[in-house]
Parts: structure tokens; sequence; C-alpha cells
């Protein structure tokens, strides 16, 4: 790289460092203030922190393996996830803004009561806040450290400690500011990420070896852009039986448990909605962010991914499929350039991290320490409380941060460590929706859905698995991979155990349900305990809201992929599409009502 490249890198992260500088006053106030921006967060904020977090080092070079192998349709793996996020958007954002709490899992005794809920509660800010987020974290690492080691010709141990000092940085300024300065950075780099990779993708694209987007298109195999699966066995292209891909979408979005991508919201995402000034905001916030994470993002990514197919023909495994985007950045990028796709990493990657360690530390001050090791009636005074939990969130930021590096080296596969987290929540998704539609759902069911999975986990890869590769051992080439049989097993095991948990275990106590219900206002099954309920006159219309959101998201991402590609019929057809189910979709959101204070 050349001296500008160094000094861009440089002021970049002098300018993250310095918004987190600029923030600090306000996250000291309270926790509040530190966690969630005092509650008084826009949805643009909001809304672009939620896109930027989920854009992390590991993103493009995971779509570049993508469609590598299965071409653009390849994308419906994590295309299927906006069914569930627009559900989220018109049943769920309002109530987790309605429910005051400060964390998803504070949720948990708002919702239950009594020994069942406060160790559900205790268990799962252990689980998400320090177990899982570790894992994530690690992964991110993990991808960063790629980057560094294949445009640098690095080892791993000098990778790491590149990755180690730009975390560090990044823990300085997130135990500084919290989530305001979190917030703002992540705007500045989301910026910064998509122009770099904007720019990749039109160099690559018009780069002697591709010849534009007609030379480009000449020179693959049809079936890699095509939009939808192959129902026939083609190469270069998602091959699925009609069933297979309907089974697929029909059950990812609501059974499984995936960070930034919960069934009825949660996580990071929630902690957005929460952050929001008021309904209102957390329903716009969470609306960008879904129209934006697949209509936006996706593009510049799966360009340049068919780009590498053409430049780097012979490339075979993933590993070297997912290294194809970084060594297109080394060999087209001229100086400045090279510097400014570095920065669009390097913010991917901090956007992500910061999230992470202002969300992890809170399940841990807020759900750990504060609710069981040293609550609010040990101190004087309420001010007194508040400074000392936000003094533990900063040294709580830090600690995190050393247990992520610690993880780092050990995870060999970010492959491995996504299948694990996909799994180990599939089916846990079904009691993450009904506990605010279902007032029958309890504690137990919620408990019992988070165990299954781990248990059908194991008897999977362990046992069935082994025994149909013994047994077939074309079946898992020919039919299924092994995780996606293991897959569908563990839901559907997961959801019986939640049912059946649910009807042969004690309600909730009335006075529970009446409380909840009168502070959140859910619709749903909650006749039981308050009787008809207004709420429910909305569902019909909020349905509506939501189909229509799906189709007009879906319609905007073809229309985006057919007007690159100069598709110009389909891309008519699309753009009449969205035009319809956008403007239904304003007439359902005027109908509901549901925007307005």
């Amino acid at each position: 790289m050349a001296f500008i490249d160094w000094i861009i890198i440089v002021l970049y992260l002098l300018l993250s460092l310095g918004i987190g500088l600029y923030y600090r006053h306000r996250a000291g106030k309270s926790t509040s203030d530190f966690f969630l921006g005092g509650r008084n967060m826009p949805w643009f904020v909001a809304g672009i922190s939620m896109v930027a977090t989920t854009f992390a080092a590991d993103t493009p070079l995971a779509v570049n393996e993508i469609v590598y192998s299965k071409g653009i349709s390849g994308n419906w793996l994590w295309w299927c996830g906006c069914i569930g996020g627009m559900l989220t958007v018109f049943f769920f954002s309002r109530l987790w803004r309605r429910s005051g709490v400060m964390t998803e899992v504070e949720l948990i005794e708002l919702r239950y009561a009594g020994k069942p809920a406060s160790v559900l509660r205790g268990f799962r800010a252990i689980y998400l806040g320090v177990i899982m987020n570790t894992i994530i974290l690690g992964w991110v690492n993990v991808a960063m450290m790629t980057v560094l080691k294949v445009y640098f010709n690095i080892s791993d141990a000098e990778a790491l400690l590149y990755v180690g000092g730009c975390m560090v940085l990044t823990s300085l300024y997130s135990s500084i500011s919290g989530l305001w300065g979190v917030a703002v950075t992540d705007m500045v780099q989301f910026v910064i990420a998509m122009a770099g990779c904007i720019i990749l993708a039109v160099i690559i694209v018009n780069s002697p070896e591709v010849g534009g987007i007609t030379g480009m298109k000449a020179k693959l195999p049809a079936s890699t852009l095509n939009f939808l699966p192959s129902f026939d066995k083609l190469p270069g292209a998602l091959s699925l039986s009609v069933g297979a891909f309907l089974a697929f979408i029909g059950i990812q979005w609501w059974a499984s448990w995936y960070p930034g991508a919960e069934p009825g919201g949660g996580g990071y995402i929630a902690q957005r909605m929460m952050s929001a000034k008021n309904e209102k905001h957390a329903i716009a916030a969470t609306l960008f962010f879904q129209v934006a994470h697949y209509c936006l993002r996706p593009w510049p990514w799966i360009l340049v991914g068919l780009c590498t197919i053409i430049i780097y023909p012979e490339l075979s495994g993933a590993t070297q499929q997912k290294e194809a985007y970084v060594h297109a950045m080394h060999d087209y990028l001229p100086p400045g350039l090279q510097g400014l796709l570095l920065v669009a990493f390097l913010a991917a990657y901090m956007s992500t991290i910061s999230t992470q360690l202002n969300w992890g530390t809170s399940y841990v001050v807020n759900d750990l320490y504060r609710r069981f090791i040293k609550p609010d009636a040990l101190f004087g005074s309420k001010d007194e409380a508040e400074k000392h939990y936000v003094k533990m969130s900063r040294i709580m930021t830090i600690v995190l941060m050393a247990f992520a590096l610690a993880v780092t080296p050990l995870i060999t596969s970010v492959e491995a460590a996504w299948s694990f987290i996909l799994e180990c929540g599939a089916g846990l998704g079904l009691v993450l929706i009904l506990r605010w539609w279902w007032w029958r759902i309890n504690a137990w069911a919620e408990i019992a859905g988070t165990i299954a999975p781990f248990v059908m986990y194991s008897i999977s890869h362990f046992i069935i698995n082994p025994m149909i590769a013994k047994n077939d051992p074309a079946f898992f080439a020919e039919t299924w991979e092994p995780n996606r049989i293991s897959y569908f097993i563990t839901v559907t095991f997961t959801v019986l155990v939640i049912i059946l948990t649910t009807y042969y275990t004690k309600p909730e106590p009335m006075e529970k349900l009446r409380a909840f219900y009168d502070k959140v206002r859910p619709g749903g099954w909650w006749s039981h305990v308050a009787g008809a309920s207004t709420q429910n006159k909305q569902t019909g219309g909020l349905v509506m809201c939501w189909l229509m959101a799906i189709v007009f998201t879906y319609a905007m991402l073809f229309f985006f992929g057919k007007l690159i590609l100069q598709e110009w019929t389909e891309t008519a057809i699309c753009a009449g599409v969205a035009l319809t189910s956008g403007l239904l979709l304003k007439y359902f959101v005027g109908r509901t009502r549901i925007m307005e204070d």
C-alpha cells in the first residue's frame, strides 16, 4: 500500500475515537443512557445502526462464497429471513418499546413469575451475554484476520495482533461513549463501508477481464444469474426440490434463534427498538433496517462474487471462494482506494464489535450483576447506584473484549461457529414469538425450548447423521447436507417439547399475566386474561402490513438486481410490483394507525 492508504486508515481510526470521546458525558448519566441512549434515539440513527451492525467483516466474504458456489440464488439461505424480520416490524417493535425493559433478558421477569423466571433470566444473561456473545466476537475477529492475512500475506499471530489493536480501540470508545457513541459511529462506518464496496464492485465489473455487465453475463452460466433456486440440478446454482425450498423458507424465519434475526425481535435489534424515541420511531427504525438489509446492501457484494468466478475460475472450497473477495481488492484497486477498502472492512468490523460489546455488557450488568449480585437496595440513593453500574458497565466492556480475544484463536471455522449457533437455537423461535401472543406460554416452556436444541443437536450430529452416512453414503451428497437434516430434526423436536411442556406445566399466575398485559397490551390470545381485547381488531390490518412489506422488499431486491443486470422487462415488472405493494402498505399502515403517536 502507498503512504496515502495508511493516512486514510489512521484518520478513520482517529475519527472513531473522536466520536466516542464526544459522547462520553451523555453515557455517564445512567445505565439507561449507557445502554439505551436515554431512550431518545431517532429512527434513522437506530435503523442505520442496526444495518451497520449486521454488516461485519465476514459478510462480504460469506456472500462471495455463496455466489461463487451457488450463484445469485444461493442468497436465499439468508434472504428468507425477511419474512421473520417484517413480522418483528409490525407485531413486536411497538411491544418492545412499550415494555420499558432495558434488555431482552429483563423481559423474562416481566412476562413470567417466580424462581423459574429468575433462573431463566440469570442463565440467559450468561448464555447470551457471555458465551454466545464471545463466540460471535471471536468469529468476527477471525473474519477480519482472514482479510489481513490474505491482503498483507502475514501470519496468524501478526493478524491477531493487528485485530487485537483494533478491538482495543473499539472497546475503548464503546466503554467511554455508550450506545449513543456506538450508534453515531455506526452511521459513519456504514457510509464508509458501503461506499468502499460499491467502488470495488464498479472497478471489478468494468475491468478488462470482466468487460462490464454485458461481458459478465456472457461469460457466466445462465443458471448462475438465476434469482430463484433451480429445481433441477444445474451447475453454479442453488438446486433444491420445490418441497425443500418451501420447507426452508417456511420454517427458518420463525424457528431459528440467530443474532440479529431473532423471531419476535431480540438481542441488539431489540436494544435499538427500546432505545427509540417512541413506538413510532421503533417501527420506522426496524422497517428501514429490513429494507436496507435486504434491498440495498447485497448487490455490490453479489457483483464482486460473480466477477470472481470469471477472474479466478479454478477456486475450490469455501475458504478460497471467500478469500477471492480480498484478492480482488488487492489485485484491482489503485493506491488511495486500497486504503479506503481496508477502512471499509475496518468500519464493518468495528461497528459489529462495538454493538456486541455494548449489548453483551448490558446483559452482564443489568441482568446478572444488578439483579443477583449487587441490587439497587444496597445503595444509599438511586444516583449512587447508577454511577456504580455505569462504572461496572465500562469495566465489563473491557472484560468482554479480553474474553473475545482469548477465544479467537480457538475458532478455526467461521462456518462451524455459525452452524453451531443456528442449530442450537433451532425451534426456540416459536416460544419467543408466542410469549407475546399467547397467555398460556410459561417460563418452563422457554426453559425447555432453550435446552431442547442442544439435546437434539448432540443426538443428530453424533448418532443420526453418522448412522445415515454409514448405511447410505450417497444420501447427503444427493439429497441434503448433514446440517440441514439435523436442523429440521432439531426444529421438530424442539417445537414438540415446547408444546408438551406448556400443556403439562402450570400457567403463570393470573396477577402476573394481567400486569404484563396492562403494561404491554399485546395482541393475540389474551382474552382469558383481559377479556375482549381492542388490540385484536388490528390483527387483520397488521397481517396485511406484514405481507405487503414482504412483497415490497423482495420486489425492490429483484428490481435493483434486474436493473444492474440491464434486464429491462423484468426491471419494469419488479418496479410495478414494488409500487403497488408499497401503496398498499401505506394504506394498511394508515388504517391500523400504528405510526401515530
